[in-house]
């Protein structure tokens, strides 16, 4: 099974590490089996874009704003393997908290 790559690049003028390494750690958690990496590369120009085995994913700029982690896990869900559950991320009632 191929694996895949991703990278997020950021503005480290605008000090937008944590939040990379933090939406890192979440797709690692949710998709280990389907990455082989996700890569931080730092940029400038206030950066912030999501690339999926070379592929533009999700841009800050293009956008005019941040990806939601929900809705970071779902575009990434969609173009690797679509027919996984995301559980609580897709919303499904059983699985939501009261």
């Amino acid at each position: 099974m191929e694996k895949h790559k991703i990278t997020i690049e950021f503005c480290t003028l605008c000090h937008w590490m944590h939040r990379a390494t933090w939406m890192q750690q979440e797709l690692f958690t949710t998709f280990q089996e389907d990455l082989d990496s996700i890569t931080l590369k730092q940029g400038t120009g206030g950066i912030y874009d999501i690339y999926l085995d070379g592929h533009l994913l999700f841009s800050r700029k293009e956008e005019g704003r941040f990806p939601e982690i929900k809705e970071l896990k779902q575009l990434v869900r969609d173009h690797i393997d679509p027919d996984k559950d995301l559980g609580h991320t897709d919303g499904h009632p059983a699985a939501q908290h009261h």
